[in-house]
Order: structure tokens, then sequence, then C-alpha cells
């Protein structure tokens, strides 16, 4: 079952013309269901509704709020008998038109599938070559910019690597093809900032919250590779998984196993 502007679809029939489609007007978020409730639902809410807000588009009723999003996607994950689900939500502008805006009215669509986690060490890692990360106003959200991430999906594969490490074009470090990337330096925890053009995951901010928490200091800020290769552990966070990382280019690295079961925690 899907879940099409809150009604139940038993197939993927959906209206034309979509701005989606046609201009990628929207963005995506990606959700975890389970323990019969939605993860980090006020991270996920946060962020969709700064991502309405510069898109100039208005939530709906069943995704405005945190409560809304869990109350909504919960329905979705027991109605495809999923105790474990990833969900993928899709939020466009409603009607038709050419560039110029025609609503604030948004369309959405909901689907599920089984959820694994995945903490499993990553092998090898390097930084990519031929695509950069670019800041701009929706850079901190998933969708306008999704192509990015394709092609550099396509590189790690061309290259067989396990993993790849994007920066932006003035050489700093941004984030992994799919995940947030922290590293390890005399007990300070780093990842890159916001301006260097990485999405604002919210396994980034968990991650981060928790850190805190257990007493570790933390660092936000624009960092060469140099600072990576330089780094006493590195790994990745998303929705899927906290993993990892053991090595970049030539470069190995430990795991801090006890941290990373903190961190999960």
């Amino acid at each position: 079952m899907l879940l099409f502007n809150n009604d139940p679809l038993p197939t993927a029939t959906l209206p034309l013309p979509n701005r989606g489609l046609a201009f990628g007007d929207g963005f995506f978020e990606t959700l975890i269901y389970s323990d019969n409730q939605l993860r980090l639902a006020a991270d996920h809410a946060a962020r969709m509704q700064q991502a309405a807000a510069a898109l100039y588009l208005t939530l709906p009723a069943p995704l405005a709020t945190a409560e809304a999003l869990a109350a909504t996607l919960a329905r979705l994950a027991e109605a495809n008998g999923l105790p474990a689900a990833r969900l993928r939500l899709q939020v466009w502008r409603g009607g038709g038109g050419r560039y110029t805006p025609p609503t604030a009215a948004a369309e959405w669509l909901a689907t599920a599938e089984p959820f694994a986690p995945d903490d499993s060490p990553i092998g090898r890692a390097d930084f990519a070559r031929d695509t950069h990360s670019m800041y701009s106003p929706l850079s901190f959200c998933k969708g306008p910019q999704a192509w990015l991430y394709v092609r550099a999906a396509h590189e790690r594969q061309q290259r067989g690597l396990d993993e790849i490490i994007l920066c932006n074009a003035a050489g700093h470090v941004a984030e992994a093809g799919a995940a947030a990337i922290f590293w390890l330096k005399n007990n300070i925890l780093y990842t890159p900032a916001l301006t260097s053009g990485c999405v604002a995951g919210v396994r980034r901010a968990g991650v981060l919250r928790r850190a805190r928490a257990l007493g570790v200091g933390c660092e936000e800020g624009l960092f060469p590779e140099a600072a990576v290769l330089a780094a006493e552990a590195v790994f990745t966070a998303n929705v899927a998984g906290v993993r990892a990382v053991r090595q970049v280019g030539t470069v190995a690295f430990a795991e801090p196993t006890a941290l990373l079961a903190d961190l999960r925690g």
C-alpha cells in the first residue's frame, strides 16, 4: 500500500501534471519506523518545515507537525505489515504551470519497504574526483540536488570503492555519498558545517546531540581533506546506521568500537 495525499493507493497511479517530475519542485525524506515509533520524528519534521519554507510550500496537515508525521507514517508501516520499515516521503508542489509557482499547496507520496539497520564497517573510501558538493539555500534538504549524489554514486561504483567522500569546490570536506561524515582527533569529534554544502542529516544531528551528552567535544567547521587523513578514526552516519570507515585512500583507521556503540544508542 502507498499513501498519496493521505489516501491509500493499491498501485502507484499519479495524476499529471506533476511539478515534482517536471521541475524537481519539492523534496524528499527518508525515515525509519521501528519499535512502534518513527525515529527522530522531531528532527525530520523540523527539516521538512525548513524545506517547505525555502520552497514556499505549505505542508499538508498529515505532515505538518512531528506528531502528525509520526501518526501518518506509522499507519503506513502498520498497513504494510512492517514492524521495521524504511519510509520514503516525497513532497512536491501541486498544480501545473511552468516555472512560476501556481500554488503553495503540496502533494505527497509515502512508500514503505522492510528495513534492516546497517552498522557494518566500510572497507575502502576515497575522495571524489568528478563531483563536488555545492552550498545553496536548499542544500540542507534532500531532493533539489539529488543529481549530485547520483553522480557521486556512479563514480564510487566505477572506482570500486565502498564509500565516496564529497568535498566542495573550495576543497572543504562536506559529506559521504549518502551519509554525514565524522572523524575523531585528540578526543574531539569533527564534522563539516552545513556551509560546506552537506545535507542537514537527522542522524548527523542525533550523533552530535548524543556525543555532547556523553561529554565528547564536537566541532563543526570547514576542513580540508588533510584533516580527515590525519584523524584517528572516521565514521559515517545516516538513518540506516553508524559505520566505521577502515580506510580512506591509502590511510587506515582504527575502529572506535565503544564510542560507536554509545553513539548508536
